[in-house]
């Protein structure tokens, strides 16, 4: 199904004491401030797909499958390269430096909308890539282990109360929406908690089953684990309920004022030329409806979310304003970011 062009990121609110920030700048920095190796451009003949988390989760699967069904259409071969950590920024510098000649592209997760402001880095989100397309959305959620004493969120909240300090939370990275959503439903409440970032959902997810930590806060690649039994669900920062598990409710309907989502897509460097745009551009939003490509999409509770690059690009461009808004609300901004 086609949408319009809606930018939902991260809606929270207002005023998160400036500790915060600093705690927030201090978790990035050293994640931030290297620069990969140069890209090579690869093979002649060969893509080079780059996804900016680890191989086994929601996002590397799907993409995959995309990937090689986008691959037929264009007679191409298109190879996924994993590179992750660093909030899921770690393909940008990869794109800045490659040519543009659509042998290079990459996934754009949310939190490259976001880092900027938060750490100073030597790429734009906007200035430095073309758009090709909008693929889906995620839904985020807060887990825990199926045996575990927290059953509803206000159990977690308790036992943050109760025990301050002691309450561990996995998420995906620093910077990365469930961090952020975390911080900010924590710390305004003046409770503290221990802050474990894993580089991708399978590892987290494992960690939280098997109680080495406490609580994981991710995105869909959670369903597997929890349609298993494995985890349990809490709530989600949804809009509104989903639809595939419509008993757990949403941060919203609970009172707390937060709404998350991370539509993202595939970029190419800056500077491709419009046909060749358009040539990927149709491969891959032919692979996205292609019915093997949406069952995989289903069995992560995730639709197809449609924009063409113009679409795709004002969207970008929204998120990034929005983002700049929040980090300025927030007290966030880092210096000379």
């Amino acid at each position: 199904m086609a949408l319009s062009p809606v930018v939902s990121v991260v809606s929270v609110a207002p005023a998160s004491p400036r500790r915060r920030a600093l705690a927030l700048l201090a978790a990035l920095s050293p994640l931030l401030g290297s620069r990969p190796a140069q890209a090579q451009p690869g093979n002649p003949g060969v893509i080079t797909l780059y996804v900016p988390w680890p191989a086994g989760g929601a996002t590397d699967v799907t993409l995959r499958m995309l990937a090689d069904l986008a691959g037929q259409q264009l007679g191409q071969k298109i190879i996924i390269e994993n590179r992750p950590g660093a909030g899921g920024s770690l393909a940008m510098p990869l794109l800045q430096q490659a040519p543009a000649d659509g042998s290079v592209l990459a996934q754009m997760p949310q939190p490259v909308f976001r880092i900027p402001f938060l750490q100073k880095v030597a790429w734009d989100p906007i200035r430095d890539t073309t758009p090709i397309l909008q693929i889906s959305g995620v839904t985020f959620g807060i887990l825990v282990a199926s045996n575990s004493p927290l059953r509803h969120l206000g159990d977690l909240l308790d036992f943050a109360r109760q025990h301050p300090g002691e309450l561990s939370v996995a998420t995906n990275g620093n910077g990365t929406t469930p961090h952020v959503v975390m911080e900010e439903l924590l710390s305004e409440q003046g409770l503290r908690y221990i802050h474990v970032p894993y580089k991708g959902t399978a590892e987290q997810m494992l960690a939280v089953a098997a109680g080495q930590v406490m609580v994981g806060v991710n995105s869909n690649g959670f369903a597997p684990y929890v349609d298993s039994g494995r985890l349990r669900l809490l709530v989600t920062f949804s809009e509104a309920r989903t639809r595939r598990w419509p008993q757990v409710p949403t941060l919203k309907e609970l009172g707390y004022p937060i709404v998350a989502t991370s539509p993202y897509g595939l970029v190419g460097p800056r500077g491709m030329a419009p046909e060749l745009v358009q040539r990927l551009h149709a491969s891959f939003k032919a692979a996205l409806f292609h019915p093997r490509h949406l069952a995989e999409l289903a069995k992560y509770d995730q639709e197809p979310a449609y924009l063409g690059p113009a679409d795709y690009g004002r969207s970008m461009a929204q998120a990034y304003a929005l983002e700049r808004r929040q980090a300025e609300r927030q007290g966030l901004i880092a210096p000379n970011a």
